[in-house]
C-alpha cells in the first residue's frame, strides 16, 4: 500500500504595473532571494483570494472563519426549531463544545462547516448536555476548505485539523525595483479660477513575472474528506490556484493576469518545490522575462529528477514552453485529467 501522494503546483504568472498585496507602510512586499530584491505575495493573500474562489462556487461545501460563530449556530437552530431562544442556544451549544465566547465573539477566529454548525444546532436543540457529543460534532464533518487549510483552535487543541495543502510566497523570478505614481485627485465643484488639485498623493507599485508554487498531501486529504471527495477537491484547489489574483489595489491597476504556463505533478516520495530555478535572477533580455523563466523551470526540474529526486509519477503542462517536462494541454482538460489521475492513484491506494 503506498502511503504518499502529493500534487505539486508550479505557475509562472506575470504580472503589469500593480500592488497586490501591501505591507503595513503600502508598499509591494518583497523578499530578498538570491541576493536581489524580489516581488512578493504572501501565501496568505493568495489562499485569501482562493477561499474567496471557492465560495463563488455553489457546488463545493465551504466552511466560514469569523468570530461569530455562534450566528452561524443560530441560524440553524431557527431552521430546526424557531420557537426556540436560538441566541442563548447557540451561545451554550459553543461554550459546551469548550469554545469560549461573549457578546462580541469568540476570542480569535473559528473556522467552522455548515456540517458541524447543523450538529451543534441538532444538539442543543435536544436539550443534550453531553460537552463530549459538543465536541464530537466539531471534529466531524469538515468542509473541504478546513482540510485543505486546517484549523487551530487554541481552547482546544483536540479540534485542530492539520492542513493538506501549503502554499509559498510568490516571488519574482528576477529582481524588481518599487516605483512610485504620483497622482492628483481635482474636485469636481471647485471655483472656476481655481486650477490646483484637491488631493495629491503616491501610490507605490513594481511589475513582474512570479513563480508561484503549492502542494496538496494527497493522502492527508483523503484521510479527513474520503478518496472521492478528496480527488474533487485536488480538481478544485488547482483551478482556483490557477485563476483566483489577490485583490489589492485592482481598482487602480486592473492587474488580473492568467499564468504564462502550469506544470503539475504527482509525486510519491514528497514535495518538490522548484524555485531553485530563479535563485539566480533571471537576466534582463529583449524577451523579457516569462521565456526564460519558462526555460530555467524546465532545465532546473529535469537537472533535480537527474540528481536528488525522482521525476514525477504523472506529469501535466499548460501554455507553453514547458512541453519538455509534459505534453500541453488546455487547463481544464489538465484538471479534468489530474482529477483522474488522482482519483486512480486514491484507488490502488485502497482508500475509501
Amino acid at each position: 500500500m503506498k502511503k504518499r501522494l502529493y500534487v505539486d503546483f508550479h505557475i509562472l504568472q506575470t504580472v503589469p504595473p500593480s500592488c497586490i498585496n501591501r505591507d503595513d507602510t503600502g508598499s509591494p512586499k518583497t523578499a530578498v532571494y538570491g541576493g536581489v530584491t524580489r516581488a512578493r505575495v504572501s501565501s496568505q493573500a493568495w489562499k485569501h483570494a482562493m477561499r474567496a474562489a471557492f465560495a463563488e462556487n455553489a457546488q463545493l461545501d465551504v466552511g466560514k472563519r469569523t468570530k461569530k460563530a455562534a450566528e452561524l449556530v443560530k441560524e440553524q437552530i431557527l431552521a430546526l426549531a424557531p420557537e426556540l431562544d436560538a441566541d442563548k442556544l447557540a451561545k451554550r451549544a459553543l461554550e459546551n463544545a469548550g469554545i469560549k465566547s461573549d457578546d462580541k465573539g469568540t476570542k480569535a477566529l473559528f473556522f467552522m462547516s455548515t456540517a458541524q454548525a447543523k450538529a451543534l444546532a441538532e444538539l442543543a436543540v435536544e436539550g443534550s448536555a453531553d460537552k463530549k457529543q459538543y465536541r464530537d460534532a466539531l471534529k466531524a464533518a469538515p468542509s473541504m476548505d478546513m482540510a485543505l487549510f486546517g484549523r487551530m483552535v487554541a481552547d482546544d487543541p483536540s479540534l485542530n485539523y492539520d492542513a493538506a495543502a501549503q502554499v509559498a510566497h510568490s516571488i519574482s523570478t528576477h529582481a524588481v525595483q518599487n516605483e512610485y505614481d504620483y497622482f492628483t485627485a481635482v474636485d469636481d465643484c471647485q471655483a472656476e479660477d481655481n486650477a490646483g488639485a484637491s488631493h495629491l498623493g503616491t501610490v507605490e507599485y513594481n511589475s513582474s513575472t512570479l513563480y508561484r508554487y503549492a502542494t496538496v498531501n494527497v493522502m492527508e486529504l483523503a484521510g479527513q474528506l474520503g478518496a472521492a471527495q478528496a480527488a474533487e477537491t485536488v480538481r478544485a484547489f488547482g483551478e482556483a490556484f490557477l485563476f483566483s489574483m489577490p485583490t489589492g489595489k485592482q481598482n487602480t491597476f486592473a492587474n488580473r493576469t492568467l499564468p504564462d504556463a502550469v506544470y503539475v505533478t504527482l509525486r510519491e516520495d514528497q514535495p518538490v518545490n522548484l524555485c531553485g530555478a530563479f535563485e539566480r535572477a533571471v537576466p534582463r533580455s529583449a524577451q523579457g522575462y516569462a521565456a526564460p523563466s519558462k526555460a530555467a523551470l524546465a532545465q532546473y526540474a529535469q537537472q533535480m529528477y537527474s540528481s536528488f529526486a525522482e521525476a514525477p509519477a504523472q506529469s501535466f503542462t499548460v501554455g507553453s514552453g514547458l512541453e519538455e517536462l509534459a505534453p500541453a494541454q488546455t487547463a481544464k482538460a489538465m484538471l479534468d485529467a489530474l482529477e483522474k489521475a488522482v482519483r486512480d492513484a486514491l484507488a490502488g491506494n485502497e482508500v475509501g
